[in-house]
């Protein structure tokens, strides 16, 4: 849809909330104004030649504002559609302490020596065609004007929710094969255990049980801590298997 949005980002002057979640960049909104799904321009690059794919809800404001301004730079430099999106999934996927958190747990697991590089950190950068990154929804949802956690209502409680995992999520996973999937979150974990029930993806290939980043998840050491020897072998299992 970035074309169809491209001309609106271009004349923005100002990333915060008010300028972009509004209703030029509105896709959805329930009829109590309490759900609302807006554009964001960085789930629409995909990387056929990713190892590696990690899976998010939704994202976020601070991915939203950080995409938005990585677009609008673009634009104003007269860069290509396809690089802008490129640069937008680059500098905003899993933005700020999140990326941190995945980087140092992935550096735990020991999955960087699997994947022959120094860091997962690397995945980041200049190694980052072996990763895909995206969300089961790839749009920014919105509760009350707060951040959609996946509860509240659950994904899978929701039609709309539903219709647009379905038409995103289930469409782009189909660009992979055995890729190992890493699900951020118990409401990623549910969607992907139901796309296993319908023999989509497979088992093995998903990392259950790894924990959800995000600085707000203050159990996220200990539970790391209680699945690491679980989630190592997960990764070896995973490996062996693909050989």
């Amino acid at each position: 849809m970035f074309d169809k949005y491209e001309e609106l980002i271009k004349e923005l002057y100002s990333f915060e909330k008010e300028n972009i979640l509004n209703k030029k960049f509105e896709l959805y909104s329930d009829t109590k104004n309490i759900i609302k799904i807006y554009y964001a321009p960085h789930n629409e690059i995909i990387n056929q030649k990713a190892k590696i794919f990690i899976v998010g809800i939704t994202p976020g404001w601070t991915q939203t504002q950080i995409a938005y301004k990585t677009a609008h730079e673009g634009l104003v430099k007269n860069l290509n559609s396809e690089q802008i999106r490129k640069n937008c999934k680059v500098e905003s996927r899993f933005a700020g302490s999140m990326r941190k958190n995945i980087i140092e747990m992935l550096d735990e697991l020991e999955l960087n020596r699997y994947l022959k590089i120094s860091s997962c950190s690397e995945l980041f950068d200049y190694k980052n065609e072996l990763l895909h990154t995206t969300s089961l929804i790839p749009y920014p949802i919105f509760i009350n004007n707060k951040n959609y956690t996946g509860s509240n209502p659950r994904i899978l409680e929701n039609e709309v929710f539903v219709d647009y995992v379905k038409r995103y999520f289930y469409k782009e996973i189909e660009n992979f094969g055995d890729i190992l999937i890493i699900p951020l979150g118990k409401a990623v974990e549910e969607v992907l255990k139901m796309m296993i029930n319908e023999n989509i993806i497979y088992d093995k290939q998903c990392l259950f049980g790894f924990p959800h980043p995000s600085g707000a998840n203050g159990h996220r050491k200990k539970q790391f801590e209680e699945r690491k020897e679980d989630l190592k072998e997960k990764i070896k299992i995973y490996f062996h298997m693909i050989k």
